[in-house]
């Protein structure tokens, strides 16, 4: 097709083309654990960062318009229903649209990286004959670059500065359009395959793609064969290791909290952050869920990366990293990008790891006692890791900072940072027992006594009966739960139970767990949120804990059941609109998930 008519199909095309963002819980997610897109019920991949997850978009529309960035393949004709799912235990994506004409089926993935990333998109006919709409609209660097096109012989490409993208397929042998229209009859099997490149590197090579798709299922499948799964709710755990899976940089082992950035914590508002990173607050949920799944490998590979970013100085730890350990993650916005729902401003990169957070001492200590315990054994840097936190804690337990869920108001003395403080000693004491070494037991215990008698005086207000957001505060705050999770007390103190009878009373939104609350909290920033999917499902571990057992698997079935239809949890839950919000999807939300099923299932307790 020459440019003109492409340009004359475009037009027609784009006067016919709905302009609405689909829900964040109308998208699935295909991957190839170097990065992941978004794929929506009407038939667009709406975000697609390439190379890597940290990397710009080809597809942004989900933050804009189809203007930004999107690849739809779609009936022309209204869609009665659509009806999804992954194949087995795969991120293979199987979406059958019904209209009056018929039924037809899309086929989703990512292979399995060898080389360079790709997509492919297969239409099969399954009933009648079905008119598709097909669009493909690269913008390069964020939504922000128009590329140039070119077709030759059967590939048509879209270039722009270091991008490249390379289509083929359809149904004719020539070089397919970015634009067309095609009839899908029953028994019909039309395939595209999209892959990127440097435009000074080679086209990549045509895949065989029926072998990429038999692959990529095998792949899943043999990974998904090692999993141990609890004695309960195994479907639902199955879904969940997948996706944090997904979200697995498989050069470096480390997990991005979510494949995505700029989505709302709050709708049109601000609190829009870039979430294709690692943080360490993250880090002990991962290990605990890794190890508990019989993921060994996986762990491993987690806590060596993070051993690494984290260096050989651990004066200089941060909350976060990038996924091949990067420290410098400046912030910046996108004003090009309208965003999702109209929030602003979008932003890329992520100033909180400037922010000190105690908190991400007793994390780290956490994820290298969870090593210690599943191996018996702990390495050298290990057990120097493990000492360095204790020794960071011993100088900075009791400095001011941004607290577990990096508020951008003032610094205070956050309860649950303290707890942190006081695991990162512990858990050196632990390891002093558990592996025999030659170390000084006083200094050490003394510290965490000093540390303990601290937060009982401090963040506990006695006339309430109840921990406190922070010390001095009238407020109470979800990572309170912390307090029974980590072992610093019992969930049958009478101190815990008061301090969870309080966040029920003054946290719970329709049975489920808002982290603080935003107009009580000076957090530097405007709007409500909505429910934090990951402290519902600490709660529900914390009923178990405290022999609540009824009310824990109605909590963590409740959660559950806000997932889409193919499994998958944002990080927030508006439920006065029923929908989910926020980053999409969730590896905290995940991960909780899974630790609270496996402590739910099989009364495992804690990594304490």
């Amino acid at each position: 097709m020459s440019p003109t008519a492409n340009a004359a199909a475009r037009a027609e095309v784009r006067a016919r083309s709905p302009q609405t963002q689909p829900e964040i819980q109308d998208h699935a997610l295909i991957g190839d654990l170097h990065t992941a897109a978004l794929v929506a019920k009407d038939g667009s991949i709406s975000f697609l960062c390439l190379p890597d997850f940290d990397d710009g978009t080809c597809f942004a529309s989900i933050l804009g318009t189809p203007e930004h960035g999107q690849w739809r393949i779609a009936p022309i004709r209204p869609v009665q229903s659509v009806q999804r799912r992954y194949r087995g235990n795969t991120l293979v994506l199987e979406t059958e649209h019904t209209n009056d004409e018929g039924v037809v089926r899309v086929i989703d993935f990512m292979p399995t990286r060898h080389d360079t990333p790709r997509v492919v998109r297969i239409i099969e006919g399954v009933r009648g004959e079905v008119t598709m709409r097909f669009e493909l609209r690269p913008r390069f660097a964020y939504g922000l670059t128009v590329p140039r096109e070119r077709a030759s012989d059967d590939v048509t490409a879209a270039i722009a500065g270091p991008d490249a993208l390379y289509l083929r397929g359809g149904p004719d042998p020539q070089a397919p359009p970015f634009f067309a229209e095609l009839t899908v009859r029953a028994g019909d099997r039309v395939a595209y395959e999209l892959a990127w490149a440097r435009p000074y590197d080679e086209v990549p090579e045509a895949l065989d793609l029926d072998a990429a798709l038999r692959d990529t299922e095998a792949f899943w499948n043999d990974w998904a064969s090692r999993i141990k799964l609890p004695s309960n709710y195994k479907e639902i755990v199955m879904r969940s290791l997948i996706t944090l899976k997904a979200c697995t940089y498989r050069p470096s082992g480390a997990i991005v909290a979510a494949p995505t950035f700029g989505l709302p914590e709050s709708p049109g508002g601000e609190r829009n952050w870039d979430y294709r990173f690692t943080w360490v607050r993250d880090s002990s949920l991962t290990l605990n869920a890794l190890v508990a799944a019989g993921l060994t490998a996986e762990a491993q590979e987690f806590s060596k990366w993070l051993v690494d970013a984290v260096g050989g100085a651990l004066g200089q730890f941060q909350i976060m990293y990038g996924i091949r350990g990067e420290r410098i993650l400046t912030e910046s916005t996108l004003p090009w990008l309208p965003g999702y729902g109209g929030a602003q401003p979008v932003r890329i990169g992520n100033d909180a790891y400037r922010q000190f957070q105690l908190d991400v001492l007793g994390e780290l200590a956490t994820v290298v006692y969870v090593i210690a315990q599943a191996q018996g054994s702990l390495d050298d840097d290990g057990v120097l890791v493990l000492k360095s936190a204790a020794e960071v804690v011993a100088k900075t337990w009791t400095t001011e900072g941004h607290g577990i869920w990096e508020m951008r108001g003032p610094v205070r003395a956050f309860t649950a940072s303290k707890v942190a403080a006081w695991a990162a000693v512990d858990r050196w004491l632990k390891v002093i027992d558990l592996l025999d070494l030659k170390d000084d037991r006083t200094p050490w215990e003394t510290l965490r006594d000093k540390i303990r008698a601290d937060i009982l005086a401090k963040g506990f207000d006695a006339k309430r009966n109840t921990f406190t957001q922070y010390y001095g505060a009238s407020t109470v705050d979800a990572s309170l739960l912390y307090i029974p999770l980590s072992g610093f007390l019992p969930a049958s103190d009478p101190r815990v139970v008061g301090t969870v009878k309080a966040i029920e009373n003054e946290l719970l939104q329709d049975g489920l767990v808002l982290r603080y609350k935003t107009s009580a909290s000076d957090d530097g920033l405007s709007g409500e949120e909505g429910v934090f999917l990951a402290c519902s499902f600490w709660l529900a571990s914390t009923y178990q804990m405290m022999g609540r057992h009824a009310d824990a698997h109605e909590l963590f079935m409740r959660v559950v059941d806000l997932r889409n239809d193919v499994g998958l949890l944002a990080e927030e839950y508006l439920t006065r609109e029923k929908r989910q919000i926020g980053n999409f999807p969730q590896a905290f939300s995940h991960l909780a998930l899974v630790t609270a099923a496996y402590m739910l299932a099989d009364n495992r307790p804690p990594p304490i």
